[in-house]
């Protein structure tokens, strides 16, 4: 009994903490810190968006006058990736925006549904397309960047390539992979079935995931985007890591010194954090860290909770 009102008192406290000002007279709209609660909103409500996210209407405040632009991960979207940050952000008085980007469109949903599988060139000029949009729809000059995964790495094609450069202010990712993911057991793999005369990150691959042997190390993609330093000046960045991150391999590669970025793993901080490459993107700690990324002038202690792996 002592251990389940312990439990309750720290749910309790992550909510408190986490209780935003939202819009003045609204009441606060529920956070699930459950990366897997996207899932039923696509099913009731394909195509849809997430609770906070895509008000064409919504006016920037004094307190956060940029925008923030979710970009999800490999086969997640716009609804799927981002149950917690969504009504979580919006509560907090961000206009909150998000998009599904690298999606076959052509095909009958769900398949549609599943994002990040286009070459990163293509997605990133989808986000471009979209982040100007979001820009002239709220009057804002910059936007913030909040990526999960894919979303993490996809932005900097943008950035770098395509002019987003002077359209971002903080750059906030989540399960980063700036040094491409399977640097070490992956590649080996790959190395083996490239042996065995199936490249299944190369061309044959790229109808189905154009953008997934992109992310692997070596990749000549990733030697592009690294290729004079991952950074650009003028934005502020923000690498949130997990040690028990299986996709992304090793965890570090989401690790890239910087003179404006933070590298941060949520261990470091909270060793009852179990949360693995998907539930980083829906506990609380990390939500932690990408508030004081957003708003370091109003920094809030970071909760220590349990967080389970994938469900988080």
């Amino acid at each position: 009994m002592v251990r389940v009102r312990n439990v309750a008192a720290a749910l309790l406290g992550v909510a408190a903490l986490f209780a935003g000002s939202g819009s003045a007279g609204a009441d606060p709209l529920p956070v699930p810190y459950r990366f897997l609660a996207g899932v039923v909103p696509e099913l009731t409500n394909p195509g849809g968006s997430i609770p906070g996210t895509n008000d064409w209407n919504c006016t920037p405040t004094s307190e956060h006058p940029n925008p923030v632009v979710l970009v999800h991960g490999t086969a997640g979207n716009r609804q799927t990736n981002w149950a917690t940050y969504g009504p979580l952000l919006a509560n907090e008085g961000y206009c909150v925006f998000s998009l599904t980007y690298g999606a076959h469109d052509e095909l009958p949903w769900p398949i549609s549904a599943i994002g990040g599988m286009k070459p990163i060139e293509e997605s990133a000029a989808q986000l471009g397309v979209f982040v100007d949009r979001v820009l002239a729809a709220t009057g804002a000059q910059k936007v913030d960047v909040v990526g999960h995964s894919q979303g993490t790495l996809m932005p900097t094609y943008w950035v770098k390539f395509l002019g987003g450069a002077d359209k971002v202010d903080k750059y906030v990712s989540l399960a980063p992979l700036w040094h491409g993911t399977g640097a070490i057991e992956l590649d080996a793999n790959l190395s083996a079935f490239r042996t065995a005369g199936l490249d299944v990150a190369g061309p044959a691959m790229a109808p189905l995931c154009g953008a997934c042997g992109q992310m692997v190390a070596g990749s000549r993609t990733l030697a592009d985007l690294r290729a004079g330093g991952v950074y650009e000046p003028g934005i502020t960045y923000t690498n949130i890591m997990t040690r028990y991150d299986e996709i992304v391999i090793p965890y570090s590669s989401g690790y890239e010194e910087g003179p404006n970025v933070a590298n941060i793993v949520v261990q470091d901080h909270c060793a009852s954090d179990f949360g693995d490459h998907l539930s980083i993107a829906g506990e609380p700690v990390a939500a932690g860290f990408v508030l004081n990324a957003l708003d370091p002038g109003h920094p809030r202690p970071v909760p220590c909770v349990f967080v389970p792996p994938v469900v988080g």
